[in-house]
Formats: C-alpha cells, structure tokens, sequence
C-alpha cells in the first residue's frame, strides 16, 4: 500500500474525523444518516494516520509531497 495523500490532505482529514466522531457532530433524525457521518468520520481518521486512500488510487489521484 503506498501513500497517496499529502499533507495538508491527512490534516484535513483528521480534523474532519475528530469532528464528526466528537458530540459537536451533526445529528439529523433519520438514523441512517447519523450512522454515516459516523462511519465516514472513522473513514477518515484512520486515513489521516495511515495516509492511503483507497479512492485515490481507483481514480489515480496522487497528493503525495
């Protein structure tokens, strides 16, 4: 697995998920979409830590430095 995201990517990624898995994360009624938020947030924490995107790669995006 080779890293495909900068930087400035995985920070804004690990903001994103602190945010999102913190109680300030936005809460809507239909639970699904709760549930969503939830499980992108994780996402993209650990994409931040491991600095792969699987996205990235099928698209063919590279944000490495």
């Amino acid at each position: 697995m080779k890293k495909n995201l900068g930087k400035l990517d995985r920070i804004f990624r690990f903001v994103l998920g602190v945010w999102w898995l913190s109680p300030w994360a936005p809460q809507y009624s239909a639970s699904w979409a709760s549930l969503l938020i939830l499980i992108v947030g994780w996402i993209a924490l650990v994409e931040s830590f491991i600095g792969w995107c699987w996205l990235h790669t099928l698209l063919g995006i590279n944000n490495k430095e």
